[in-house]
């Protein structure tokens, strides 16, 4: 087959997969009335992706009169992809099959040691799923992993991520891949919970959107046009970062940053511990305000303000439709209220806040969408195409026990 021929089969085949992916069960006839593609080209594809493997027939529905027509559907266990959110703290590990469907999970504290332990930590969560399901690990075909800091593309560290050692100074990609034995995609956790928020959650349709994570730090995943804004080094939404909130000359902000220093967990412990005298956890900080507690009301009230100052910045940048908060911070209902109390003081046109209802399975959600979308286009689409993308299937209230959420 010339090469022309080849590009006008690859267009073809993508049409059809593209037609099952987001149609569920489907005719050839709804195939080629919804692609144009004539009936023959159809069922020479159809037939040869059932051979492979991809697709089944459904069962049968009414066509005309004393007819009927073979539905085909994606064969979800053809393949799988391994979605990871690594997070300082806790690492989780969703199993996917092609259907969006998530069929394992395991979740374990994040090994302290970080480097190399952490790598053989991630394989080893992703591994004890799989066979808690008895899937075949050559059907594990991507790994899609969350970090919280800035992948570096060039040389598979990850930057600005101080919760996770040594990953600055080392491949992580490429040790993970080796971990695995399978692809390997790194992304920044709140860049995968924006795109998750888009596809399933609480931004579906809206295109121009931003994710706030707050917890033991903060973070902004973005997207401009429906495009995901990574930057020159994939440091975009480095919230943390803002040059304001702590002395941002200090030192200590150059590690953690000035932001960061005052809007998360620690500088919420350190106000409510200068102002009272006594020291709490976050948890206990929110019940004691709910309670009465002035000064752990103050220190709410403060930190809402630091956040409304930072979504302020955001959105005279970026003019975002909506800004979703999530983290353990940012998902609690009282700050939301407080900072939808503020944010029209400090900054002069509406944005819509809101709370994340996909909650810790943000990042999980947003590296499946990463995931399969990649995974799709690695096996019904090729660079001959130009860039041609297979899309996601329709959102269907992804379902993810995540422990902890």
């Amino acid at each position: 087959m010339s090469d022309a021929g080849n590009i006008s089969r690859k267009f073809s085949e993508r049409a059809v997969m593209e037609a099952i992916i987001q149609g569920g069960q489907i005719s050839r006839a709804s195939i080629s009335k919804q692609t144009g593609l004539s009936k023959q080209t159809v069922s020479e594809i159809v037939r040869q992706l059932e051979v492979d493997g991809w697709i089944r027939e459904s069962g049968r529905s009414s066509g005309h009169i004393g007819r009927t027509a073979v539905n085909y559907e994606l064969v979800p266990d053809a393949a799988y992809i391994a979605s990871v959110d690594l997070g300082g703290t806790k690492a989780r590990a969703a199993i996917l099959d092609l259907a969006c469907q998530v069929v394992a999970e395991e979740v374990m504290p994040t090994d302290p040691r970080g480097g190399q332990f952490v790598i053989d930590q991630i394989a080893d969560l992703c591994w004890r799923a799989v066979a808690r399901k008895d899937i075949a690990r050559e059907r594990i075909r991507l790994a899609v992993i969350g970090v919280p800091g800035a992948p570096e593309k060039n040389t598979g560290r990850v930057l600005m991520a101080p919760n996770l050692a040594g990953f600055d100074k080392m491949d992580v990609a490429g040790a993970l891949g080796a971990a695995m034995g399978v692809e390997v995609v790194i992304e920044n956790d709140v860049n995968l919970a924006v795109i998750g928020e888009n596809w399933q959650g609480e931004g579906q349709n809206i295109d121009n959107l931003a994710y706030i994570a707050v917890g033991t730090g903060i973070g902004c995943g973005l997207l401009v046009d429906g495009r995901l804004v990574r930057g020159a080094t994939h440091s975009a939404g480095e919230l943390g970062f803002l040059p304001f909130g702590a002395d941002p000359f200090d030192p200590e902000s150059l590690r953690s940053g000035a932001f960061e220093r005052v809007t998360a967990s620690i500088g919420i412990m350190a106000r409510y511990k200068a102002l009272s005298g006594k020291e709490a956890g976050v948890p206990v900080i929110f019940e004691r305000a709910n309670e009465g507690d002035v000064h752990a009301a103050q220190v709410l009230d403060e930190t809402a303000k630091y956040l409304a100052r930072g979504i302020g910045a955001i959105a005279a940048i970026a003019n975002p439709q909506k800004v979703i908060l999530g983290g353990s911070i940012g998902l609690r209902s009282e700050l939301l209220a407080r900072v939808r109390t503020f944010l029209p003081a400090c900054f002069p046109y509406p944005v819509e806040v809101a709370q994340s209802p996909l909650g810790a399975g943000a990042a999980l959600i947003g590296a499946a969408a990463i995931g399969l979308e990649h995974l799709h286009n690695a096996l019904f689409s090729t660079e001959a195409l130009g860039g041609s993308r297979l899309s996601l299937p329709p959102a269907t209230g992804f379902a993810l026990k995540v422990a902890g959420q």
